[in-house]
């Protein structure tokens, strides 16, 4: 075990090993590349569809139930699926990343926006807002800290997941994952997994703290 971890310490250390078209440096920008562009893309989606049906109390049934379909879906199959479709291209990637990570933003969006008290929305109306006024300078606001948290939830869910892109022969830090299978390389997975593991939670401090500060002092 100690001469593992050592072999795993040299491995993570030499500056070889961060340069290159295979090192550190390129296959983490590619794997943030990945990360963060299918969590914009599943924030495009599902941020309207959690406002919608919070704002509206309609088809929260419906959105809530699709997004746990969503959650069940085994994503390496879904890569495939999709490969099969489309032939040998990033797109199964994104769709399985997006995929991913649309359930948590749809339920914490729609956890936000049902956690408003009415008689809050109520008051706006009393004001003479109108419905989208309300929406936008009230019930957005207030229901915030609850969407920031369903897309960090997203976001970590989808850095840890996207390893798969290595899958279908494309980069990232599952490269080091499954090539270090292939080679039957245990220091080359582990390193891989090991740098995952850390990416995952230095981005999950990053947006605890930001969250942290944009709302720690709201008035309750």
């Amino acid at each position: 075990m100690y001469e593992l971890v050592k072999d795993l310490g040299s491995w993570l250390t030499s500056g070889t090993q961060w340069s290159g078209s295979d090192g550190i440096a390129h296959r983490l920008a590619e794997h943030l590349q990945y990360s963060l562009l299918a969590t914009l893309i599943a924030a495009v989606i599902a941020l309207p569809v959690g406002l919608l049906i919070g704002h509206t109390g309609r088809g929260a049934f419906l959105a809530i139930n699709l997004s746990s379909f969503g959650r069940a879906l085994p994503t390496v199959g879904l890569v495939v699926l999709v490969f099969l479709a489309s032939g040998l291209s990033m797109t199964p990637v994104y769709v399985a990343l997006v995929a991913l990570a649309v359930p948590s933003i749809v339920t914490n969006t729609y956890a936000g926006m049902s956690a408003v008290d009415p008689e809050v929305k109520d008051a706006a109306r009393g004001q003479g807002m109108r419905g989208h006024q309300v929406l936008v300078q009230v019930e957005i606001p207030l229901a915030m800290p609850l969407i920031m948290t369903g897309l960090r939830l997203a976001l970590i869910q989808v850095v840890a997941t996207a390893t798969i892109a290595a899958y279908v022969s494309f980069g990232g830090l599952g490269r080091y994952v499954f090539d270090g299978l292939a080679q039957r390389d245990l220091v080359q997975v582990l390193g891989g997994a090991v740098l995952v593991a850390l990416v995952a939670v230095a981005l999950d401090l990053v947006l605890a703290t930001l969250q942290r500060v944009l709302f720690s002092n709201r008035p309750a």
